[in-house]
């Protein structure tokens, strides 16, 4: 009888988060995020402080924009006072020509700075990739077996977003500090009262953005937690519901899933007042200052500022501070945390290790074995595990593209997620790539040669593709299980049933030795099945259609870790915003063109993206 069975003793205080570490409590700081965040700004400091004569020219070149700044307002204000409105119409003409030129010269100034930056830029990507290169030559010559698959991820695209992200960063906050400085020069300079209406709000807004940044994510982490943790009490409800009526253990089951639906509704509502929080910051820094200088007004002019220098203040406002103002806090929101990621996939201890990411070292080469010993299949060689080029599949010669040139490669070793809207090419994606559908053009690759080049008995080695409905045939549990790899010995097997929590199943049906009756098995329970066939498959390309759509999220998180675990690759066709989050990276068809990155960047880069984890988190709600 289950913990669950009576009195629901399961202690929801222990249940551990994805990623293993424990929950911060009620969206208090998370440690593991904590030191996360000592570590990289510990090294930004120790990077920067390396550079100081780069620096010094960055704000040398950096003022002269605080120059052109002052300027531009100071003349606009001139013109008016000293010109247009004393009738002199080729003394206003004249301050406008100047505010023009300052315009114009403005332009070495931006050269200046991107003669700069590649000083910054550049230094970086080179210590992440020697780093990278470090670790992986350390990862392969330790003699422990264990093949470092992110190697080349890291050396190409993440170092490139590193320092792509780290370029903006710089940009950005360099353009605000030095705007800044020149827009309120210029307002002491026309009215020393400018900044008594100007500043308050200013240093508010970027106050409140500043402090949203960090309870954000920790608010991120919070709700997917609970999100998480209603799931597993559903699956603990669910299980042994047929004891909690006997125990009748009713109220202290309900309280305890009560509490955890209360937990998932806090985290949302925590969630949703940061970014409330964060949109008001931008208003308060943004917009409220111009609203308070045209409120002032009348007590400005009363205090002598002239219309002129009004319309200066306008200037500094609109036009320098609020752009630079709305830049910043864009690029903070999106490359920041951009690079924030990827500095602790590429800084932190042990990254590039297989064993950090939970991989098993990958076993040596298929040998005959002895009786009752086992065979293990081959190890994934060193080339992509799965590459698509310029496929184009249509269904019919007149008929609309389903694929157009799409290009794709999925490395060995990566779990990929496959996401986009119903009938968008998804499940031809995978049939293509299984070898099952020849594309109208282009070409499918799996381990360097094209699917056609493989003999069935070699393709079925290499592959396994598990579909939606899954197959249960008329045998007994055991057949099933091995019918892609029938040589399994009764070790692997059981490794099998494991992984997947078949145990119950198992002693449902009398044993793995007992025939089952298809009809007699749930959706859910056939698809168990087909999971653990895949685990069990010697294919090193496991290709997953959907293959989790009748089981709940609980289920789904440990088969997925479960088939991740294996040697091999993983291609999933996502349903659930969880099983995209825990793909190393997601591919987005639209019909139109396909996106291919991180979470956090495609949040950034696909508007389709954005949409579906609407859709998906209006559907856990």
């Amino acid at each position: 009888m289950t913990s669950a069975a009576c009195g629901d003793r399961t202690t929801d205080s222990k249940q551990r988060s994805p990623r293993g570490k424990q929950r911060s409590p009620r969206g208090g700081p998370d440690p593991a995020v904590e030191r996360t965040s000592r570590r990289v700004l510990a090294s930004g400091r120790t990077f920067l402080g390396q550079r100081k004569g780069v620096l010094a020219r960055l704000t040398a070149w950096s003022a002269a924009e605080s120059a052109q700044t002052f300027l531009g307002g100071y003349c606009v204000a001139r013109s008016l006072d000293d010109g247009f409105l004393r009738r002199s119409t080729s003394a206003g003409l004249l301050w406008l020509a100047g505010a023009a030129l300052v315009i114009v010269l403005g332009a070495p100034v931006v050269r200046g700075v991107f003669a700069q930056l590649p000083n910054l830029t550049e230094p970086l990507r080179d210590q992440l990739v020697r780093r990278s290169v470090a670790r992986a030559l350390r990862a392969a010559t330790a003699g422990r077996g264990i093949v470092d698959r992110t190697a080349v991820s890291r050396l190409t695209s993440q170092t490139e977003i590193a320092r792509d992200s780290f370029a903006g960063l710089v940009l950005a906050a360099r353009s605000f500090v030095f705007v800044a400085v020149g827009a309120l020069i210029g307002l002491m300079s026309l009215a020393p009262q400018f900044l008594l209406v100007v500043c308050p709000p200013l240093v508010l807004g970027i106050a409140l953005f500043t402090a949203s940044l960090r309870p954000m994510a920790r608010a991120q982490h919070r709700y997917l937690d609970a999100d998480e943790a209603v799931g597993r009490r559903a699956e603990v409800t669910r299980t042994a519901l047929r004891d909690i009526v006997a125990c009748g253990s009713h109220e202290p089951t309900a309280a305890s899933n009560r509490r955890a639906i209360e937990e998932a509704a806090a985290a949302q509502r925590a969630l949703a007042r940061w970014a409330a929080v964060r949109t008001l910051s931008v208003a308060t820094a943004g917009q409220l200052p111009v609203f308070l200088l045209l409120a002032a007004t009348p007590w400005l002019l009363g205090q002598g500022v002239t219309a002129g220098a009004l319309f200066g203040a306008l200037t500094y406002i609109l036009q320098a501070l609020l752009p630079a103002l709305h830049t910043l806090m864009t690029v903070l929101g999106a490359a920041g945390a951009r690079l924030f990621v990827i500095l602790d996939r590429l800084t932190g201890p042990g990254s590039g290790s297989a064993t950090v990411s939970g991989r098993q070292p990958t076993p040596g080469p298929l040998s005959a074995a002895a009786p009752g010993e086992c065979v293990h299949p081959p190890a994934a060689g060193t080339t992509a595990a799965l590459e698509l080029r310029r496929v184009r599949v249509a269904y019919g010669p007149g008929a609309r593209a389903v694929l157009d040139e799409l290009d794709l490669t999925v490395e060995d070793g990566e779990h990929i997620a496959v996401v986009g809207p119903s009938g968008i090419g998804k499940s031809t994606l995978l049939q293509v790539a299984a070898g099952l559908l020849t594309p109208d053009r282009g070409e499918a690759l799996l381990s360097g040669r094209p699917v056609g080049n493989h003999p069935s008995p070699e393709l079925a080695a290499l592959r396994a593709l598990i579909p939606q409905e899954a197959y249960v045939f008329s045998g007994t549990l055991r057949d099933n299980l091995c019918y892609l790899r029938p040589d399994a010995c009764r070790s692997d097997v059981d490794e099998s049933v494991r992984a997947l929590r078949l145990e119950p199943l198992v002693e449902r049906v009398g044993g793995l030795d007992r025939p089952v009756r298809p009809d007699a098995l749930s959706l859910g329970e056939r698809q168990l099945i087909a999971l653990a066939r895949a685990h069990l498959s010697p294919a090193p390309l496991l290709l997953l259609d959907e293959a989790t759509c009748h089981i709940d999220p609980v289920a789904e998180a440990r088969a997925e870790q479960a088939l991740r675990a294996r040697p091999g690759t993983l291609v999933v066709v996502a349903h659930r915003l969880s099983s995209a989050l825990r793909a190393d990276r997601i591919l987005v068809l639209d019909g139109t063109r396909a996106r291919y990155g991180t979470h956090e960047e495609l949040l950034v880069r696909s508007a389709l993206y954005r949409d579906l984890v609407g859709h998906w988190n209006d559907i856990q709600r």
